[in-house]
C-alpha cells in the first residue's frame, strides 16, 4: 500500500517518455554514448533500471557508463602523502570484474553489468562498462597510468554524452580535459592482479556546474521530476580545456580538507603543463574505430 501511495505522489514515466526526450535531444544509433544516471531522480520509472538502459541501448551504437569502484582503494602507510584523507577509509578489497559498482554511482550501470553483461574494463577503481560496435577500442585504451583514456576514444569519436538526472558533477569527461590540460592527479593505490599497484585520481567534481554556461552543444529535455541533457564529448573536453587554459584553478572546490586543496597547491607551485593523448597521438587504439557518419 506504501509503494503505491508513494509512486501515486511521484512522477511516473515510461519507456515512451524517455525514448521522446532523446530523440528531442537528437541521440541516435549512429553515435556513441556514454551515460551518466540517477533511477530515483526520476520518480517512478516503469520497469526500473532496464527501462533505462533499453532506451540508451535504442539509441546508442555503442553505450558506455561509469562502473566505478571507489571502494577497493588501499591506503599503505609507506606511501601516504599529504592529499591522502585526514583519516582514510579501510583498505577495500581486491577488485574482480563481478565487483558492485559504487552506491553513489548509481543502480543503472550496476543493472547493467549484472542483466546485460556489459563489458568491463579492469582498472581496479574507474573501471568502464560498454556494450556496442566500439567497445573493445574504448575500454581497452585503459591503463592504472590513464585511467580516462576511454573518454580520449569517445572523443575521438564524436560521442554524446547523456546526463539522466544528474549534473555536471557526474560528468566524468571534465575529468578527461583536466587530464590534457595538465592538471595535476593524485596517486592512488589498489590491488591488481594479486600485487599492490599505482593509479591516478583526480582532484573533486562538486565545482564542475560551473562549465554548464559555457558548453555549445547541451541541450536540455524535462522528464518527471528531473532532466536529461545532452552534450558532446567534444565539446566538454574543449570547453574545460579553454576554462583551464584562462584559469587553471578553474573548477576546484573550495571545501577545507578536499583533494582539491592539494592539486591547487600542485597547481601554484608547478604550474600546468599540457599533454596530448599518446594513445590517440600512436593511433594505437583508432585503427578498428567505426566514427559518426
Amino acid at each position: 500500500m506504501f509503494n503505491f501511495v508513494r509512486r501515486a505522489w511521484n512522477h511516473n514515466i515510461n519507456a515512451i517518455d524517455l525514448e521522446r526526450a532523446l530523440n528531442q535531444l537528437g541521440v541516435g544509433q549512429h553515435r556513441d554514448l556514454i551515460a551518466h544516471s540517477s533511477l530515483s531522480a526520476f520518480g517512478f520509472v516503469q520497469g526500473g533500471a532496464p527501462t533505462v538502459i533499453d532506451v540508451l541501448q535504442r539509441n546508442a551504437r555503442t553505450l558506455v557508463m561509469p562502473a566505478f569502484t571507489y571502494y577497493t582503494l588501499v591506503w599503505p602507510n609507506h606511501k601516504k602523502s599529504g592529499d591522502w584523507p585526514a583519516f582514510p577509509p579501510a583498505d577495500g578489497p581486491t577488485w574482480r570484474p563481478d565487483s558492485p559498482v559504487s552506491h553513489d554511482i548509481g543502480r543503472i550501470p550496476q543493472q547493467y553489468l549484472e542483466l546485460y553483461q556489459a563489458v568491463r574494463s579492469h582498472h581496479p577503481a574507474l573501471s568502464f562498462a560498454a556494450l556496442g560496435q566500439n567497445t573493445n577500442s574504448i575500454l581497452s585504451s585503459q591503463t592504472l597510468e590513464h585511467p580516462y583514456a576511454p573518454i580520449g576514444v569517445l572523443y575521438a569519436l564524436d560521442a554524446d554524452i547523456v546526463l539522466l538526472g544528474v549534473d555536471h558533477r557526474s560528468n566524468t569527461t571534465i575529468h578527461y580535459g583536466e587530464y590534457l590540460a595538465g592538471r595535476p592527479m593524485l596517486e592512488r593505490y589498489a590491488y591488481f592482479r594479486g600485487a599492490l599497484a599505482q593509479t591516478f585520481f583526480p582532484n573533486c567534481s562538486a565545482a564542475f556546474n560551473a562549465i554548464q554556461g559555457h558548453l555549445t552543444s547541451l541541450e536540455v529535455v524535462g522528464v518527471g521530476k528531473t532532466q536529461v541533457q545532452r552534450m558532446s564529448v567534444r565539446d566538454v573536453v574543449d570547453t574545460t580545456l579553454k576554462m583551464l587554459a584562462r584559469d587553471p584553478e578553474a573548477m576546484l572546490c573550495s571545501y577545507n580538507g578536499c583533494r582539491c586543496q592539494h592539486v591547487r597547491d600542485k597547481i601554484r607551485k608547478n604550474g600546468v603543463h599540457s599533454t596530448q593523448d599518446s594513445l590517440l597521438e600512436q593511433g594505437q587504439v583508432l585503427s578498428g574505430l567505426r566514427r559518426s557518419s
